[in-house]
């Protein structure tokens, strides 16, 4: 719970300190190929809040910068082979345990 909750407030001041992005994103209906097409540092922190959503309450609170990278590569390249595949599909495919 506590790890969710990290993840969503550190995903919430950076989205909150780019402006020039939406000011919300409903993660339930973006495709694959959006997410490829978005600017880095909003990938990170969908990856991250992904990676938070995707956690159980018994697992510890930490981030590992390292898994959350190795994550993002893997999210980025099945996005690149499934592109019209929703990212919360993509994503539960690549980080559940």
């Amino acid at each position: 719970m506590i790890a969710k909750l990290a993840s969503a407030a550190l995903v919430a001041m950076t989205l909150a300190t780019n402006a020039a992005h939406a000011q919300s994103v409903d993660l339930s209906k973006i495709k694959c190929k959006e997410f490829i097409e978005l600017p880095k540092e909003t990938a990170a922190a969908i990856t991250m809040w992904l990676d938070g959503y995707f956690t159980d309450e018994e697992d510890p609170a930490v981030v590992d910068f390292d898994k959350l990278k190795a994550m993002a590569e893997k999210l980025g390249s099945f996005c690149v082979q499934n592109p019209r595949m929703g990212l919360i599909g993509a994503a539960e495919s690549v980080m559940v345990k």
